[in-house]
């Protein structure tokens, strides 16, 4: 029986596109700078915390920007 794929990053990205550009005061077609997201990844607003950790998982997957890429264990199931 096949799985499910499960499009959990296309539904948490889609919800609020550019917000943490807005919450941080930067331009949406500029670059986030690392010290902002480190100040926003230890704030006390819970939403903009959120935000910059869902920020940080989908740096990590790429796409477009071309992140490293993102591989399963070949002994694990």
């Amino acid at each position: 029986m096949a799985r499910k794929k499960k499009k959990w990053m296309q539904k948490a990205f889609g919800k609020h596109p550019g917000k943490l550009h807005r919450q941080l005061h930067v331009p949406e077609g500029e670059k986030i700078p690392a010290s902002k997201m480190e100040k926003a990844a230890h704030s006390r607003n819970p939403e903009l915390r959120k935000e910059a950790a869902l920020a940080r998982t989908g740096k990590r997957f790429g796409g477009k920007r071309g992140g490293r890429k993102h591989r399963r264990r070949s002994g694990r199931r």
